[in-house]
């Protein structure tokens, strides 16, 4: 993985791999004889070219699912290969089906096929499977609330349609870290979020703190008078901002919050999203998860 913020987590899961089906010329110099031999490069997304259209197969992180009928279920995902993707899925009565609804859940990690078409509103997958089954997200209190609002979170933040390249498999990796840790995860949600800053262009400036004592959240920076409006941190709380940005998901039970520093921390850090990406509301799921950590 090219990006240095993977470093922590290469070894966890293999990363993100793109399956591309196209036919290159692969041109070999034989002696006295030029010859072109033909070969089909594979790449985890799988395209195939049709008249109008194209079969995409991609992995999928699903943010958000909407009842829309008796028959349909909306589900806004976010997909390695295009970035946001909206499906229309069948709710299908019987077991034999290519496609079974229930599969789509809030933070559900699926392969998902679809029939990509120009200027398409709504996609219907052609088939869907999870490819990776969670240990304990769904059934640990904690964790499935704090991945209720990491899915609600996202669906806000990625409206904005970053390039999937990087933060994909940022996403997907941290989900897995999640599942997978058995204890110390109080501060996870808060490294999440402010890692995610690296990967939407929206870092924090968090140079010669010692000599400031606000953090301007509308600057996005440190400055060393009071603000005249009311969107920053005072001292000692300040201090916290380079203190989240130092942390890793190994090393973040190192770095000891109370919960009432975790909820204002969270309170900040939404404030910073707000400020600083088009339309971001005030999230409903911010107050659930304030409660439990």
């Amino acid at each position: 993985m090219g990006h240095p913020y993977f470093k922590s987590l290469s070894g966890l899961i293999a990363s993100a791999k793109v399956r591309l089906f196209f036919i290159t010329p692969n041109i070999s110099k034989k002696k006295n004889n030029n010859s072109c031999n033909f070969s089909t490069d594979i790449v985890n997304l799988q395209y195939k070219l049709t008249k109008n259209s194209m079969i995409i197969t991609s992995k999928a992180i699903v943010l958000n699912i909407l009842r829309y009928n008796d028959d349909t279920l909306i589900a806004e995902t976010y997909t390695e290969s295009v970035g946001r993707k909206t499906f229309a899925v069948k709710i299908a009565r019987s077991t034999r089906t290519a496609v079974h609804h229930t599969l789509f859940q809030p933070l559900a990690l699926l392969e998902i096929t679809w029939d990509e078409r120009a200027k398409q509103t709504l996609a219907r997958p052609k088939a869907a499977r999870c490819f990776y089954l969670y240990a304990s997200l769904p059934y640990d209190a904690r964790k499935n609330a704090m991945g209720l609002f990491l899915a609600d979170f996202l669906r806000n933040a990625l409206r904005t349609e970053p390039d999937p390249t990087h933060i994909f498999p940022y996403i997907e990796q941290s989900i897995v870290w999640l599942d997978v840790c058995e204890r110390n995860f109080a501060n996870f949600h808060l490294v999440f979020l402010i890692r995610l800053t690296y990967f939407l262009g929206i870092t924090p400036n968090v140079e010669a703190p010692e000599r400031f004592k606000y953090f301007d959240l509308r600057a996005a920076g440190f400055v060393a008078s009071l603000p005249t409006h009311a969107d920053f941190i005072p001292n000692p709380e300040a201090q916290f901002i380079p203190m989240l940005l130092r942390m890793r998901y190994e090393n973040m039970h190192i770095f000891r919050f109370n919960g009432a520093e975790r909820s204002r921390l969270l309170s900040y850090i939404n404030a910073y999203y707000r400020l600083h990406l088009p339309d971001f509301p005030e999230l409903k799921s911010l107050a659930i998860l304030k409660e439990l950590f």
